[in-house]
């Protein structure tokens, strides 16, 4: 996949309890580690967060998201992977409020919006999300130009060529295609494709 020109490894974590799916764990991680200098983006949909959190920055993960309504101290759980030496994010379900954010922007570093309820691949990409993204951006604009850093804004859910274009124009700077790309024998024709919608945008 990374030879196939993506440029991060998108490791997705269900617990079969705060989502109804049962996916890999840190052993796994740590297997990938060695094979790719790529960042590793773990998202985390699992409940209890901490104690996974830590299992994954110990395993060679570079980025760790959680789902705030998973952590009954968000700033802690934040905390928790900064002091890890990972960058930190929340990740926020369709129908989840973006208030989380209101207390903890200084401790972020992404900001994940799912297009589609966590849980199962192929899901179809749920338009109203685009909104989202759009005052996700905004809050992060807002942060960045009184305080600086930087913040990604990622989404995930249903990305496909001929969606991925008007997800950027809403504000998001990066994105999980997983079916998109793995449903097709030839993973560079479809990375290239998108990065030729995104390349419209510039």
């Amino acid at each position: 996949m990374i030879a196939a020109g993506a440029d991060i490894i998108h490791f997705d974590v269900m617990d079969n309890h705060y989502v109804p799916n049962l996916t890999i764990g840190p052993m796994v991680c740590e297997a990938i580690r060695p094979h790719s200098n790529a960042p590793i983006d773990v998202h985390l949909m699992v409940k209890p967060v901490d104690s996974l959190a830590a299992a994954f920055a110990k395993a060679g993960a570079d980025i760790i998201t959680f789902h705030p309504e998973a952590s009954e101290h968000i700033d802690r759980t934040l905390g928790l992977i900064k002091d890890a030496g990972c960058k930190a994010g929340l990740v926020f379900n369709p129908a989840t409020s973006l208030s989380y954010l209101d207390h903890v922007m200084d401790k972020i570093d992404m900001v994940l919006i799912m297009s589609v309820n966590p849980g199962f691949g192929g899901q179809k990409f749920i338009p109203h999300a685009l909104d989202k993204v759009r005052e996700a951006r905004r809050r992060i604009d807002e942060y960045t130009a009184r305080h600086g850093g930087e913040i990604w804004l990622e989404v995930d859910g249903g990305i496909k060529t001929d969606n991925i274009r008007a997800v950027a124009e809403a504000g998001a700077d990066t994105f999980v295609a997983g079916s998109a790309i793995y449903g097709q024998a030839d993973y560079k024709t479809v990375i290239d494709a998108m990065r030729a919608e995104l390349a419209q945008l510039r």
